[in-house]
């Protein structure tokens, strides 16, 4: 077995915020909070008539099953099978010497069918260990491997049988800082990118998206490249999309966020990200978002709010701007900045008066004056100031608010 196999990462969105185990038979109360019906239940019977989570009073305690998420996690629960059942079948114990014929073998037969049976070994050898993945990338240096390998995907942009057995170890090559130079023109490469992340298998997806956010973080020229090429930001958004489907997976969502990300540093690529759908995408991702994945989409928006057409399309989404204010001050300080500079940034800096408005309606000023009394940043405080002057907001109803409305959730402790 894999060190790996051990340690599985489990989506946040997919924990009970009471018992911090994955949710079997995930509920929502009255607060829009989700959690496994057995937790929340305890909770409750125990006397208490507050959200764990938000300590808000329940107007009702109704559970509501939320059968999307639960299909969410029998999707992921399965994914994960599947992939420790393969990494068993697939582990193999080989010596480094053996690894170096293996490599130099695969230079000296260039046919696919040849050396698939080598790639797989090579594979399952580096995924063992860290230091297996080292040792691998020092002997592919010396051998030029990673050219061999992108010279395939080259010349087989649409052969997917070809590209599931060498995206995993070109990927982990570019991962382990073996020179992206040595992919040479990334133009030549694009069209096997981009046939993997359509149309290859969930695996592959992931595999892809990785090495892009990889070579797109490390080559500032392959960056510049790739941004030219704008279905690619469609492709990375559909990833993006949370969806009971088969093909949606936090783990591909997550990496193509943060390729996006990467993506949009550059001021020129924001303005294709709006057309390519960036904002919806992330309006209707954003309720759904665990922690982490919070504060990637809040960070995406606000890049794309530095931009006119960013700001004119948040403004002209509701629900986009209300997702928004819902994070302030419920998830973490990042991505609570986030969030208050792109308010900051429709309110007063565009003056955007229906965006004052879908702020206004979804008790944003409450939370405003809230962020005000806690340990934010001078940053974030000088902007929460700028919009309570636009708001016309008394500075005095702090104290009043503060005393109904608490966002700390410390006192949770799992059973």
């Amino acid at each position: 077995m894999r060190k790996d196999d051990l340690y599985i990462t489990v989506p946040s969105l997919f924990r009970c915020p009471i018992s911090l185990d994955v949710m079997k038979s995930p509920v929502s109360l009255c607060t829009g909070v989700t959690y496994d019906r057995c937790s929340i239940q305890r909770w409750l019977d125990s006397g208490n008539n507050t959200c764990p989570a938000t300590m808000q009073v329940l107007q009702t305690k109704e559970l509501v099953p939320n059968h999307t998420l639960q299909r969410l996690i029998q999707i992921w629960s399965d994914s994960v099978k599947t992939q420790t059942e393969s990494n068993k079948v697939n582990s193999v114990l080989l010596t480094h010497e053996q690894v170096r014929e293996l490599i130099k073998q695969f230079r000296v037969h260039t046919d696919l069918d040849v050396n698939s049976e080598r790639l797989s070994k090579l594979l399952a050898f580096s995924e063992e260990s860290s230091e297996n993945k080292r040792f691998v990338a020092s002997i592919s240096t010396e051998s030029n491997l990673l050219v061999v390998l992108t010279s395939y995907l080259v010349q087989n942009p649409k052969n997917l049988k070809v590209m599931e057995k060498i995206v995993p170890l070109w990927r982990m090559l570019v991962e382990q800082r073996v020179s992206v130079s040595k992919i040479g023109r990334i133009n030549d490469v694009y069209p096997a990118i981009l046939s993997g992340l359509k149309h290859g298998s969930l695996k592959m997806k992931i595999e892809m998206t990785k090495a892009v956010e990889l070579i797109i973080s490390t080559d500032s020229e392959a960056k510049s490249t790739l941004s030219e090429n704008t279905e690619l930001y469609s492709v990375l958004l559909s990833f993006s999309t949370i969806t009971s489907s088969s093909d949606w997976n936090p783990e591909l969502m997550e990496v193509s966020i943060s390729s996006l990300i990467s993506f949009a540093m550059l001021r020129k690529n924001r303005v294709n990200l709006v057309k390519a759908g960036a904002v919806k995408t992330i309006g209707k991702a954003l309720p759904l978002s665990s922690t982490g994945l919070t504060d990637k989409l809040l960070r995406l928006l606000e890049l794309i709010s530095t931009c006119k057409e960013g700001r004119i399309e948040i403004c002209n989404d509701t629900d986009c701007v209300q997702a928004i204010v819902k994070k302030v001050l419920k998830v973490s300080n990042e991505a609570t900045e986030h969030a208050v500079t792109i308010l900051w940034s429709l309110c007063c800096l565009f003056r955007d008066h229906k965006a004052q408005e879908s702020v206004a309606k979804s008790n944003g000023m409450a939370k405003i004056l809230l962020l005000l009394q806690s340990n934010c940043s001078p940053a974030v405080r000088q902007m929460a100031a700028d919009l309570l002057k636009v708001f016309r907001v008394n500075p005095k109803a702090v104290s009043c608010l503060s005393t109904s409305y608490d966002t700390k959730t410390t006192h949770i402790m799992p059973f």
